[in-house]
């Protein structure tokens, strides 16, 4: 439900998708510095990206966690932290290589 003053589309508020773009503007910053050459930093970010997605599926209701909720909250929260470590352990174990 829209608080006073807030303005609606297709009857929700448009505060339902300020979690995912807290996660959009992580992901952007991981980009940015694999596009600057940091791709060990960036994809570290990307892994913290997940970790703010599962976090915030973890504690919103599913009314306020707009696109993160994608399936139910349990399945949502092991793809999340799935996802996240397996960027992490890959960014943080990989040594040596083109990227090096």
């Amino acid at each position: 439900m829209a608080m006073p003053g807030e303005r609606q589309r297709g009857g929700r508020a448009w505060t339902v998708h300020v979690p995912f773009a807290v996660v959009l503007l992580l992901l952007l910053a991981a980009v940015e510095r694999a596009f600057q050459y940091h791709w060990r930093e960036g994809a570290v970010l990307v892994g913290v990206a997940l970790l703010v997605a599962g976090l915030l599926r973890a504690v919103l209701p599913v009314e306020k966690a707009g696109l993160l909720a994608i399936r139910g909250k349990v399945v949502d929260l092991l793809t999340y932290g799935a996802l996240c470590a397996a960027v992490l352990y890959i960014a943080l174990t990989i040594t040596g290589g083109p990227f090096g």
